[in-house]
């Protein structure tokens, strides 16, 4: 793996509350950054208990977004409550921060964390994939000339959706997820992608070979979704409970012990 830009351990070390953890999501996640890529970042941020507790509102989320020379970049956190309760419905991109390999800061917590995240995986977080690509394909056409971009996001909601449902693990790299559910046309729209911009159109696309694929896709998520043996309901409700008092009592270091 080419190694993270320093500046952004910076960033991650410069936030005003201690981090669970904090990882790379978005296209370097997903192995399509072109050269001008932004960078998301995204973590878990642990308020202190009189932060919590007394009158004032509490900065449940935190945003930065700006551009650092050459470097864009997003930063997302959440304080810890709000991100185990996101943790208990069906949203794979919490789960995609969790255990993206792309990491800037981890603790022991956030392996205690992804263990219990396990246990938060239902078969109905396929409702999250089939709602993200709906919504990038109805956009994606709605564009006269098409973007990469846009539907390499298609591509990888679906198979990281029909993965997540056949085996419940969490993958996002659409590269590695091509290695297993093979489509031949995948590959050079990743190639054109990360040697062009990061708004590179397709003025050449067959856009019905495309919806063919995507409609196949579709039917090949509902499968897997009626299929599947994941859990109807998250059962990691109790140990994030816990995780948490443990967290805001003990603080980071030594919620562990």
């Amino acid at each position: 793996m080419t190694p993270l830009d320093s500046r952004l351990y910076a960033v991650v070390q410069a936030q005003p509350y201690p981090l669970l953890f904090a990882s790379l999501s978005g296209a370097h996640l997903y192995g399509f950054a072109s050269p001008n890529s932004d960078f998301d970042l995204r973590g878990v941020h642990l308020l202190p208990v009189e932060k919590v507790v007394g009158l004032e509102s509490a900065e449940e989320t935190l945003e930065i977004s700006e551009k650092r020379d050459d470097l864009d970049l997003d930063l997302v956190t959440h304080d810890a409550k709000k991100y185990f309760n996101m943790l208990l419905k069906k949203n794979g991109y919490v789960l995609e921060q969790l255990y993206s390999p792309l990491s800037l800061h981890t603790t022991p917590a956030q392996e205690e964390l992804k263990a219990i995240a396990r246990t938060c995986i239902t078969r109905h977080h396929a409702h999250h994939y089939f709602g993200f690509a709906a919504t990038e394909w109805k956009l994606l056409n709605k564009q006269e000339t098409w973007h990469i971009k846009p539907l390499l996001y298609v591509y990888r909601v679906l198979l990281t959706g029909i993965h997540l449902m056949e085996t419940g693990e969490v993958e996002a790299n659409l590269s590695r997820l091509n290695h297993t559910y093979p489509q031949a046309h995948i590959p050079d729209l990743i190639a054109r992608k990360t040697s062009g911009a990061e708004h590179d159109t397709l003025p050449d696309v067959d856009k019905e070979f495309h919806e063919k694929a995507y409609r196949r896709l579709i039917a090949q998520l509902e499968r897997a979704f009626e299929a599947s043996k994941l859990p109807e309901t998250p059962a990691g409700r109790e140990a994030l409970n816990d995780l948490l008092v443990r967290l805001r009592i003990k603080g980071l270091e030594k919620s562990a012990d």
